[in-house]
């Protein structure tokens, strides 16, 4: 292959492995918020409900993979200040912006004609995905109190998604306990970088208005409401009739320890600032969403219904 071709697809090569990495794969585990309806409307062996739920995931994939590439070339200049953040590719240049805004066009303009093609409330609610992490790009990401909640909406966006994408009810139990959940990891992702970064502030001006105690007060308000709301959740009448079983209760342990495992990281390893890194890299808290989604599994599929 003459020397010219084979820098061409060099190239090409070095571009996509770009793109790719800008669209954080490793945060696509997100995405799987697109199950939950999924699994407690108990047709996870429903085939065509299966297909439409794992559509629906791939498109919130590409969706998210773009917003991030869209956030990584707004924050481009600001990245190259943070230790960490400065060796992605946009804030590297190892991606130019073309291919890089290119791509993310592409990648919006398909999962959005792909979500209303194939359910046009799911497309809305993955457009409305969209719109609102990009405003959260743009500026709703440097106000105080808005930016978490923001992050939070988008896991309840996901959760919602899932529900329509099979046409299953919203429950409004999920919609509390994911908000609930997702509010805990994204306070406890500001407080990790307020407590990391020595320069926060010149990072992301919001977190001048933090403050490790005001962070913790806000994470002791969330926590137990988090506890309290999946145990009513899990010995509710309604949800067992429902569910068609009044066990649920015995996945409470593995919430417990899941969230104090995470506390734990948070304050004693000083993990947290990225909740994926921290999910995947501790074997004990893999173990425990493991044991959890495996007892929901058995109770809900293979347990008989009681009284």
């Amino acid at each position: 292959m003459p020397r010219s071709a084979a820098n061409f697809w060099t190239s090409r090569a070095s571009i996509l492995a770009g793109i790719v990495v800008s669209m954080r794969p490793r945060q696509w585990i997100k995405n799987l918020v697109v199950f939950a309806a999924l699994l407690f409307a108990k047709k996870l062996t429903f085939l065509p409900s299966l297909e439409r739920a794992a559509a629906a995931f791939g498109l919130f994939c590409c969706a998210s993979g773009a917003v991030y590439i869209v956030n990584d070339l707004f924050d481009a200049d600001r990245d190259r200040k943070h230790p960490l953040k400065a060796r992605r590719p946009i804030a590297s240049k190892a991606l130019g912006t073309l291919p890089a805004v290119t791509a993310a066009i592409l990648l919006l303009t398909g999962a959005l004609m792909a979500g209303f093609a194939l359910s046009p409330p799911f497309g809305a609610v993955l457009l409305t995905y969209v719109a609102v992490n990009l405003v959260y790009s743009f500026w709703l990401k440097e106000v105080v109190i808005i930016d978490v909640m923001v992050i939070a909406s988008g896991f309840v966006l996901r959760a919602v998604a899932g529900a329509l994408i099979i046409d299953v009810p919203i429950s409004h139990w999920l919609i509390m306990c994911t908000i609930l959940l997702s509010l805990f990891l994204a306070l406890c992702k500001r407080r990790q970088e307020l407590e990391s970064l020595a320069n926060a502030p010149s990072h992301r001006s919001s977190l001048r208005d933090y403050s490790l105690e005001f962070i913790d007060q806000m994470i002791n308000v969330v926590t137990p409401s988090t506890l309290v709301t999946y145990i009513l959740y899990s010995v509710s009448p309604e949800v067992q009739e429902k569910l068609g079983t009044s066990h649920l209760y015995l996945t409470v342990p593995f919430v417990l320890y899941g969230i104090f495992r995470y506390l734990y990281l948070v304050h004693q390893k000083g993990a947290g600032g990225n909740p994926t890194q921290a999910f995947l890299s501790d074997r004990p808290l893999l173990l425990c969403v493991g044991l959890w989604s495996l007892t929901v599994i058995i109770l809900l599929y293979l347990g008989r219904a009681s009284g």
